[in-house]
């Protein structure tokens, strides 16, 4: 096998030009022999995490079937620059890559959205550490010639000059042409296949692609379209076949790919300091505001159950080092907290279940009362860091973001991004456009297809529309609709997550301008600053939280009692007898047309009551069949059941009556039932959590189920 590594892949996080996933891409080039690739996205370091997860991934199978080599992938990205030829920026070390990410963000906030303008002055200051790559034109060009010469006396060592085939017939005659420029300018000569997409079968998808962008129809596209299926991953004896004249060309590719060491997981994440510690440390900093929260909301002491918690908490809390964490959460409830005019807050989801978040005030939720579950906060198995997002009043949130950036600065705070993807409606609706579908056709299709979905359309449903799926061109555009489905569309800001670090964030990650005026956001999204550990706080806004706000306002004024979310009067039976007569127009989560028409019939009589019924009135358990026997069994017209594998599921399942309502439960089931390890069942919550996006969950069927029916 001959060594080759590929050092110039545009994926589909150049959106609308590459046409494979991050992810593909690296498994094809394990699958082809390579020992690396580099995914090199124009202007941005979007994919980059995707790849090396899934480099990882390939990494650990490899070794597993006893391959010592294994495999990884080499960050960068390709520079446009707006006053010089393009190059391949390949960092070698740390250093290097915070050089590039920082010159990324240069050019993103010197842009509006979606742009990044870098100019040839830039590049000097950033280039120490970095593996250039300078990437011709199609055809001799003196200007080019002069930035050749240029570049080898500026970065001399460091930068090489990419040979590829063009396809045209005369890339002998070019090659040449190359590597004779190569030799005048100093710049070594190397192998490239400038690739767009995994295997050749996506070229169709990527011509598709390209029409998008350039907003024409298949049949007008002509000669603005690759005339060739090229540009994908070739096997190492194809390269050398390719360049058997320039086999020091294909070498280099193996030099340069040992220089360029750099791997994402040393990038290491720290916690901003918080000021005003007065001499103590974060941990010690911590307990004194825990402290001084129990007493707040203990007066008459603290129960002995209540001080064993938070005492197992903050132990664990020290052991995993979150400790900044919670300070910095804090600290920003605090502000809202402590304006002339307070901004309603209140901390959602797994937060309420640490007595810690309750001391500090960032939930009203009393977790030991409530017999909540503090693991699934924050676990020792999973050492993974703790998820926060607390809800503000929606009219207010902005003064809240616009503190964080005043207090941290945009160069340590940004928001996340959200990668808007493909879904079958949007996918059908441009695929369609490329391909001279009409627009009746292209509505009549979205039209069957079910709110979120990503399934393509079997051919009955095809036929009931009077279209025949037989049609060269409509069979296309269905197989082509589904194959985009997934794909990154563009970049988004998300909802309200926050990245704060102690350093410049630049560094970590490129930051850009939001459309949104006063507002700035780095450009990977949840999944890929979970998958390098760095920590997000979810600032959110919650329109229910202002009509509270409001309607506190009003007791007081008419009444004057002072309520707060914690002091409202619990379990009063009036406002019960309300709920299930369905009486809930304005209640919050419970005034839909489906859960007031479920409430007459599960009846609820407590708080718990109402979390079964917000979580039963959802598209799972109503397409799962499990709403009507769980109201069965709690109107005791039947019996709950026998559970298998020796009542081992019990515990997961009776306090539900048998049916699995949420996540936790399912993950319990795939640790109990499944034998999954915790590890395994936390990628199945992931996938989950991110369901409507990627359609991860489908990947462990197989394994669930198979492991289940083993085990009866």
């Amino acid at each position: 096998m001959i060594d080759y590594v590929e050092l110039t892949v545009t994926s589909n996080f150049t959106f609308l030009e590459g046409a494979s996933h991050p992810g593909e891409l690296a498994r094809q080039a394990a699958r082809l022999g390579h020992k690396a690739v580099a995914i090199t996205d124009r202007n941005t370091l979007g994919g980059v995490v995707r790849a090396w997860s899934e480099a990882n991934d390939v990494a650990a199978e490899l070794k597993a079937d006893g391959e010592e080599d294994g495999f990884r992938s080499i960050i960068g990205c390709r520079l446009d620059f707006r006053d010089r030829p393009s190059l391949v920026c390949l960092p070698t070390d740390k250093q290097a890559y915070h050089r590039l990410s920082r010159l990324l963000t240069i050019g993103k906030r010197r842009a509006p959205k979606g742009e990044c303008w870098i100019d040839a002055a830039d590049l000097p200051d950033h280039a120490e550490g970095q593996i250039l790559i300078l990437l011709p034109p199609d055809e001799a060009d003196p200007d080019f010639e002069l930035w050749a010469r240029k570049d080898g006396q500026a970065f001399a060592g460091s930068c090489y000059l990419a040979g590829q085939h063009r396809y045209r017939g005369d890339d002998a005659q070019r090659l040449a042409w190359l590597a004779a420029l190569a030799d005048r300018a100093g710049l070594p000569l190397v192998a490239t296949n400038d690739v767009l997409y995994h295997a050749p079968e996506r070229r169709v998808l990527q011509d598709v692609l390209a029409c998008v962008r350039l907003k024409c129809a298949i049949d007008q596209a002509g000669r603005q379209l690759e005339a060739h299926a090229e540009r994908h991953l070739k096997p190492g004896s194809e390269m050398a076949r390719l360049f058997h004249h320039y086999p020091d060309a294909l070498a280099r590719t193996i030099e340069i790919a040992n220089r360029c060491r750099f791997d994402m997981g040393s990038l290491k994440y720290e916690y901003p300091d918080e000021e005003g510690l007065d001499g103590r440390t974060v941990a010690q900093e911590l307990v004194h505001r825990v402290e001084d929260g129990i007493r707040f909301r203990y007066p008459d002491g603290v129960p002995d159950n209540v001080r064993k918690q938070i005492d197992k908490e903050i132990l664990l809390v020290a052991e995993l080092g979150y400790e900044p964490y919670f300070l910095t959460v804090h600290d920003i409830v605090r502000y809202a907290r402590g304006l002339e005019k307070p901004i309603l807050c209140q901390g959602r989801g797994s937060a309420a279940n640490s007595a810690i978040c309750y001391c500090l005030r960032i939930t009203e939720i009393d977790p030991v009362s409530g017999n909540c579950l503090f693991e699934r906060f924050l676990s020792q198995e999973r050492r993974e860091p703790p998820d926060i997002d607390v809800d503000f009043e929606h009219e207010r949130r902005e003064e809240v973001i616009q503190h964080i950036y005043a207090h941290y600065g945009r160069h340590r705070a940004g928001l996340a991004a959200t990668v808007i993807c493909y879904r079958m409606r949007a996918a059908l609706r441009d695929v369609g456009k490329v391909m001279g579908l009409s627009s009746d056709a292209v509505a009549a299709l979205n039209g069957t297809i079910w709110g979120w979905s990503n399934q393509g359309l079997p051919e009955n449903r095809v036929r009931e529309l009077g279209l025949d799926p037989n049609d060269p061109r409509l069979a296309m555009t269905l197989m082509l609709a589904q194959e985009l489905t997934g794909f990154p569309r563009h970049l988004s800001q998300h909802v309200g997550g926050f990245v704060i670090t102690k350093g410049p964030l630049g560094d970590l990650v490129p930051i850009s301008n939001a459309a949104m005026v006063d507002r700035t956001v780095v450009e990977w999204d949840k999944d890929d600053l979970d998958a390098l550990r760095i920590l997000k706080i979810d600032v959110l806004a919650l329109g229910m939280l202002t009509c509270l706000r409001k309607g506190f306002d009003l007791i007081r004024e008419h009444f004057g009692d002072a309520w707060t979310i914690a002091t409202v009067p619990q379990e009063v039976p009036g406002v019960y007898e309300m709920i299930q007569r369905a009486d809930t127009i304005g209640v919050f989560q419970i005034e839909s047309r489906a859960q007031m028409s479920m409430l007459p019939r599960l009846k609820p009589q407590n708080f718990y009551d109402l979390v079964i019924e917000v979580a039963i009135v959802r598209p799972g358990p109503i397409q799962g069949d499990m709403v009507h026997p769980y109201l069965r069994r709690r109107d005791g017209k039947e019996p709950e059941p026998k559970y298998p594998c020796n009542e081992e599921l019990k515990p997961v399942l009776s306090k539900t009556l048998g049916v699995p309502l949420f996540q936790e439960q399912a993950m319990r089931i795939a640790m109990v039932a499944g034998e999954f390890t915790g590890s395994e069942a936390d990628k199945l919550r992931r996938s989950m959590a991110t369901f409507r996006k990627n359609g991860d969950v489908d990947k462990f069927k197989d394994r669930l189920v198979g492991r289940m029916i083993d085990r009866g």
